[in-house]
């Protein structure tokens, strides 16, 4: 249950931070600026594997935590539990954003600026990039070492430097069905579904064809609670 719970709360701080960090720039007309915003991503994110890595491996995402089983590195009876605590932890941010700033039409809910086609591809090629890093410094379904956090908060950091201006660069199921659900943006939100679980999974064959296999077969490191 408290694997769950770090996973709910660590899901409500991404996307408190993330996406308050676009509604802010929003309200005060750029004061955050894209690059901070991009910033406040990688940062909170780097952060939450530091605060419950330990406890549940702070996956913070259903593409991780869809991914990371489908690799036989996490039991199958917890992807469901993941999932859905990630999601109410995103969603509970979404409705405290709603509460502070009433008036955002989308919360950061994240909106492709150009085709629907070329925000998918974006999607797909970061989260097969995020993934493939997360399963490069992971030991099971855990970060391993002191740089771990930091490996993978720099590429979601960079990822939303360059690309967030597109397509957003949610990489992140939860973090785009928060804001969506909470302000009624649903118009692309398949698009932020169904790419980053292609790419995460595209990442396990790109981790396994570089990985020697023991390495690509390691068991799941979390126990069931």
């Amino acid at each position: 249950m408290r694997k769950c719970f770090a996973e709910c709360l660590g899901t409500f701080a991404l996307v408190f931070a993330g996406t308050g960090a676009i509604v802010i720039n929003d309200v005060t007309n750029g004061g955050i600026t894209h690059v901070g915003i991009a910033l406040t991503f990688g940062l909170i994110v780097l952060s939450m594997i530091y605060a419950i890595g330990d406890i549940s491996g702070a996956h913070l995402n259903p593409a991780v935590t869809t991914a990371f089983w489908l690799a036989r590195r996490f039991p199958a009876q917890m992807v469901f539990p993941y999932i859905l605590s990630q999601c109410l932890g995103g969603i509970a941010a979404s409705v405290a954003l709603r509460f502070l700033f009433p008036s955002h039409p989308n919360l950061g809910a994240t909106l492709p600026a150009g085709s629907e086609m070329q925000s998918f591809v974006l999607e797909l090629i970061l989260t097969f990039l995020l993934m493939f890093v997360i399963l490069n410094v992971s030991t099971g379904a855990r970060e391993k070492g002191i740089t771990a956090g930091i490996a993978v908060g720099a590429v979601i950091g960079l990822e939303a430097m360059f690309a967030g201006k597109i397509c957003g660069a949610s990489m992140n199921p939860a973090r785009s069905l928060a804001p969506a659900l909470v302000s009624g943006h649903f118009e692309h939100l398949w698009l932020y579904i169904v790419a980053p679980v292609l790419g995460a999974v595209l990442g396990i064959f790109a981790f396994r064809a570089c990985c020697d296999s023991s390495r690509s077969s390691s068991p799941a490191q979390i126990p069931v609670p």
